[in-house]
């Protein structure tokens, strides 16, 4: 009981405040309500506080929500197997939904799927919710979900998810809501992997993605590839709880003072992943927030361990004593990042390895392992572009350290238009740009696997490929944070990327657009965020 309040009032007492706050109740009629209850003005003004505070929290539905963020193509898709770019993951999230999902606390929760369970993370049993609708009308069945996951499989498809698609033995239909998955060997985090945005579940039969057919919070209303799309509210959408907008527009300005200046101009409400150098512009701007998070995104330098000078011993270990994450950290990025130890699980894991600590900057045994390598002296080109987040900056600051021991690292700046594809996994020295992962498996697979295709630095380890199995299929967590543990060490002292920092993405939006979180997936909610935001208009 709150003192100075009758017995009779508490929690209900608070939502007919709340009820009279959104009936449009002024002060004055509220302050007669309390009276007439007998309950004292500074009991009220309590009271009055606590529901107005309640209310701001409080979704409301309505209104039209214009978002901007930082890529877009020709090639922009609605096709869930082929999105690669931010504006295909906002957009794929809006007009369909995943069997799981990941929160924000990176725990798995069931979306279109009732249940997902194994007794031996090998043989899955994936139960459907009822009465789940399609755009067109349809109720979603097993036979959607073994189409839409059946399709990765199929080279023709070109889905980004092959590789990890491949161990899907078998995917088969029990019954209309029942599906059963068998791997070709066990993996317990099959659960978090059907959360990835590539697995979004289609239509049963859907070839044309310029009209999708999902069960997302969205319906699509327009879409024009490199230009923008149009969702209007799924009147049948199934969670309760959502969508609260009315409709929801996405598109992309590349420039990141000009998505500022679109949201401080009020052109748009929500202006995405912005640069250290653009927040200055919001320095003193009432009306607009901003919102960080740090999920795991890095820029890396990677030095190939098959190719000079990353073949000699000494070079990647000088490399990683000369980077001065601290600079980078708090000049390149001004403070938003946190400080990484040339592995890729970010502290937001739970198999993140805190014991493994970060090189400290150390120019003088940088040296010494430059002159065992007999490198010192010798120019060495580093490729950097706009393409890789703050790439350029970093380089400087490497170079700077390095011409202080009289080692001569050369920046060869090229243009981002075709850096992925002509310099990243392909220059001796080069920098890349990593998107969080969910799991160390994920990460792993992709980046570090002796067979992996991102393999940037071109490190082989027999025994590194074989914990990576050995975690895979294990249910007991102790010990598979374990093997991840050590899996990272292995990384930071063996593999030829250098990682100095995780980070921070920095959403901007207007004070009025509520409702947004962190998500481990990255930044605007892991791309979901037109689902779950509201206007405080």
């Amino acid at each position: 009981m709150t003192k100075g309040l009758p017995t009779n009032w508490g929690r209900r007492d608070d939502a007919m405040v709340e009820d009279a706050l959104r009936r449009g109740a002024s002060r004055r009629d509220l302050l007669k309500m309390f009276m007439a209850g007998g309950i004292g003005l500074t009991a009220g003004g309590s009271l009055l506080l606590r529901a107005s505070s309640a209310m701001a929290e409080t979704p409301k539905t309505g209104g039209h929500l214009r978002a901007a963020g930082w890529s877009s193509s020709t090639a922009d898709t609605l096709d869930p197997a082929k999105a690669s770019l931010s504006t295909d993951y906002v957009r794929i999230c809006q007009f369909y939904n995943r069997l799981t999902f990941l929160n924000e606390q990176g725990e798995i929760e069931m979306e279109l799927a009732e249940s997902v369970e194994s007794a031996d993370a090998k043989v899955w049993t994936v139960k459907l919710k009822k009465d789940v609708l399609f755009h067109d009308g349809h109720t979603l069945s097993s036979a959607d979900v073994v189409y839409a996951l059946k399709r990765h499989l199929d080279p023709a498809v070109g889905s980004k998810v092959n590789a990890i698609a491949k161990q899907m033995e078998t995917i088969e239909a029990v019954d209309p809501l029942t599906v059963k998955i068998t791997l070709t060997a066990a993996n317990a985090d099959l659960p978090v992997i059907l959360a990835l945005h590539h697995f979004m579940i289609v239509a049963d039969g859907l070839s044309d993605f310029s009209k999708p057919n999902g069960t997302g919070a969205f319906l699509c209303e327009t879409f024009e590839p490199g230009v923008r799309s149009v969702g209007t509210k799924n009147p049948h959408y199934f969670k309760p709880q959502g969508p609260y907008l009315d409709s929801f527009e996405f598109i992309a300005i590349a420039d990141d003072n000009a998505r500022v200046n679109a949201l401080m101009a009020g052109d748009i409400q929500f202006a995405a992943s912005l640069n250290p150098r653009a927040l200055r512009l919001l320095e003193g701007q009432t009306a607009v927030d901003t919102f960080k998070t740090t999920a795991g995104n890095y820029t890396d330098l990677n030095i190939r361990l098959d190719m000079d000078p990353g073949q000699k011993a000494g070079f990647v270990e000088g490399m990683k004593y000369l980077i001065n994450r601290e600079q980078i950290q708090k000049s390149v990025l001004r403070g938003l990042a946190e400080i990484a130890n040339d592995q890729p699980i970010s502290p937001a894991s739970k198999y993140y390895n805190a014991e493994n600590k970060a090189r400290a900057y150390d120019p003088d045994r940088a040296k010494d392992l430059f002159k065992k390598a007999g490198l010192l002296g010798t120019e060495i080109p580093m490729v950097a572009s706009e393409a890789a987040t703050a790439s350029l900056d970093m380089a400087m600051v490497v170079q700077q350290a390095a011409a202080g021991i009289g080692m001569k690292l050369k920046v060869d700046r090229v243009p981002s238009d075709g850096y992925w594809s002509n310099y990243w996994l392909k220059a001796p020295v080069h920098f890349g740009n990593i998107n969080p992962r969910p799991t160390p498996d994920i990460l792993f697979s992709l980046l570090y696997a002796s067979n992996a295709a991102w393999n940037e630095s071109q490190f082989k380890s027999e025994k590194f490929d074989s914990m990576l199995g050995e975690a895979r299929g294990m249910l007991d967590e102790a010990k598979r944070k374990e093997i991840y543990g050590e899996m990272q060490t292995m990384i930071s002292n063996e593999a030829g990327t250098c990682i100095p920092v995780w980070i921070s993405n920095v959403d901007a939006k207007s004070s009025k657009v509520k409702g947004l979180k962190a998500n481990p997936l990255g930044g605007m909610m892991g791309y979901a965020f037109a689902e779950y935001l509201w206007l405080d208009a």
